[in-house]
């Protein structure tokens, strides 16, 4: 047991974390510590990444009010079902285990939000397909071929991560869920031809290492550093250094390919060539550095909102900065889907916003590819027409002059027109970017 474990346990025995809602306990735990159920009228969150637990107690369900649960980082070879025996808890995050089996039991009947990225499950219960408050499920690097057939009754289900699994064909039912708007597949059979097709379609030139200083880290994710670095003779640019591991979206590496396909465009960053000649092997992409006045435009979403970005109060737009940010998104997308890329997470925390009229689509980590002339392809593009709905709403919400303007019925005729709950009849993007032009 670390220190700061320690510290925490003897401040519940002494009383001074009663009434506490929210508990950390990682480093060297092999069982949950019994003192944790003093707080059995008051605990919602409960965090015990880190440790070196296989299994729960099994009168957890007296923590009556946990709503979220994190065991990450464990030695679980299964997922508990005394977890369905709790009668509030809505989210469960089992990341990097070992766990090889999910039963029905272990399912909580008010499941909202199921990670269990970088497991080893090779199928999944249909009582998942009974839960109907599941709104996203965290499934990649697994050993999945399928989906439950039963899982068509999700309805709620809004963005679902199955990339590095063994998936040979997508099931049909997925692609004509009603609020499905964020998908990532890429790492699986259904994907490789049409990942290394789209690479060779549009390669960019190869940068030796040893031409480049890096500088300070300008940012860091899941799947990799952003570092500020100075190219020989051609001067000031960003490098991303990416990772090994498999993240919740999927691999870098597909990551990686996707932002060299996606090819040059106004709201795109730049990809200036590949990486290569690391010391460590690691790949890396050139990239265009960035004015800082670009900054997120929101936030990613909390445990509350769930599948919706949380925005600073003070971010507003104008009229024509919406219709600016809004066009250039689109404009973006429909180049993408054209070259057979999948965005997978268009959400405004993944594009970088100057603070008026100018933003740039990034993050391309849960992206997937397509052939574009499959027999999938416009039903994997109408899933992303939903996530653009969501952030028109978004915008628009924060539009303080849009009342009045003769483009907003249009405009909202839009929004509703990708927010339809019959994925068939949402607009391709090469009509919502023409939509915002017009």
């Amino acid at each position: 047991m670390d220190e700061a474990t320690a510290l925490t346990l003897q401040r519940l025995r002494s009383g001074a974390l009663a009434g506490t809602t929210r508990l950390r306990l990682t480093g060297g735990l092999s069982a949950l510590p019994p003192e944790v159920f003093e707080l059995a009228d008051s605990l919602e969150v409960l965090d015990l990444s880190g440790n070196a637990m296989s299994e729960l107690p099994a009168d957890l369900s007296h923590l009556r009010r946990l709503r979220i649960l994190f065991c990450s980082d464990n030695r679980f070879t299964r997922l508990p079902e005394v977890l369905g025996e709790c009668p509030q808890l809505e989210m469960v995050g089992f990341k990097n285990n070992v766990i090889r089996e999910v039963s029905a039991a272990a399912l909580p009947p008010r499941l909202r939000w199921l990670i269990l990225t970088g497991n080893a499950i090779a199928g999944l219960p249909d009582a998942l397909g009974q839960r109907p408050r599941l709104q996203k499920l965290m499934l990649a690097g697994n050993r999945l071929t399928r989906l439950p057939d039963a899982m068509a009754a999700c309805e709620r289900l809004e963005l679902l991560r199955i990339a590095s699994n063994r998936f040979e064909e997508l099931p049909g039912w997925l692609l004509e869920l009603p609020r499905l708007a964020w998908l990532a597949y890429a790492g699986n059979p259904v994907a490789e031809a049409s990942e290394e097709r789209a690479v060779q379609s549009h390669p960019v030139p190869e940068i030796d290492w040893h031409r480049l200083q890096l500088h300070e880290v300008l940012g860091q994710g899941a799947s990799g550093v952003i570092h500020r670095a100075a190219w020989q003779d051609h001067g000031e640019v960003a490098v991303k250094l990416f990772k090994g591991e498999i993240t919740s979206d999927g691999s870098p590496l597909s990551e990686m390919d996707a932002c060299i396909a996606a090819g040059p465009h106004p709201a795109l960053i730049a990809v200036r060539g590949r990486v290569s000649g690391h010391p460590a092997g690691t790949p890396g992409l050139l990239l265009g550095l960035l004015d800082r006045a670009f900054g997120n435009l929101a936030g990613p979403p909390s445990f509350g909102s769930c599948t919706r970005d949380v925005y600073a109060p003070d971010v507003r737009f104008t009229w024509p900065g919406l219709l600016a940010v809004a066009g250039g998104m689109a404009s973006a997308v429909a180049q993408l889907h054209a070259r057979g890329i999948l965005h997978g997470d268009l959400y405004a925390h993944n594009i970088l916003w100057n603070g008026s009229d100018r933003a740039l689509l990034g993050d391309f980590g849960a992206a997937s590819f397509f052939a574009p002339d499959s027999a999938q392809a416009a039903a994997l593009q109408r899933i992303e027409a939903r996530a653009f709905g969501c952030l028109l709403e978004e915008l628009l919400e924060r539009c303080d002059d849009a009342p009045g303007q003769p483009g907003r019925p249009a405009i909202e005729r839009l929004k509703a027109d990708c927010l339809a709950p019959d994925p068939r009849q949402r607009p391709g993007f090469e009509a919502i970017a023409a939509a915002l032009r017009s």
